[in-house]
């Protein structure tokens, strides 16, 4: 039982509740809960969270992209350098990509310097990581589906989305 509206739904605003759910997918509350549970015991659903904007309070962080060029393991790939990398409190996202290099990662420090002092200490050393590049990002538009600053929001008067 396949429902891409409800997930569609839940991706753009999770505080939702099963009724207002079951009423906009024309389904029953009970039907609502059980698919949901069952996105959640299949993994489909991993988690929820809110996207903060963390320039608009007292503890901003420094955030950075990390590109890593990686030599990928005898029979593992690159999933046992994700796996590793992954565990680090500091990162928040690891992407396999294509292009120069081989996985992106997003991390979150205090500031510039503990970002800088990660890759120096911690990620560079790591066996198979053969070079690492380090960009900062400065400032957060959209993330999420989300725009963070409504003075930069554009309306599309073309009115399509190429995605969908």
């Amino acid at each position: 039982m396949s429902n891409i509206e409800l997930l569609e739904l839940l991706q753009s605003e999770a505080k939702l509740t099963v009724s207002q759910l079951a009423i906009m997918l024309n389904k029953s509350e009970q039907e609502i809960e059980d698919e949901i549970k069952k996105y959640e015991k299949d993994g489909v659903i991993k988690g929820y969270q809110a996207l903060i904007n963390w320039e608009k309070t007292e503890k901003p962080k420094a955030t950075a992209l990390i590109e890593l060029r990686v030599t990928p393991q005898k029979d593992t790939g690159f999933d046992e350098l994700a796996g590793r990398v992954m565990n680090f409190p500091e990162v928040e996202s690891v992407y396999l990509m294509s292009g120069g290099y081989d996985l992106a990662v997003i991390v979150s420090c205090e500031s510039m310097s503990d970002v800088a002092m990660f890759v120096m200490k911690r990620l560079a050393p790591i066996h198979g990581i053969l070079s690492t590049a380090t960009h900062f990002l400065l400032t957060k538009y959209k993330d999420g589906g989300i725009v963070f600053n409504s003075d930069y929001e554009e309306i599309d008067e073309r009115g399509s989305n190429l995605c969908d």
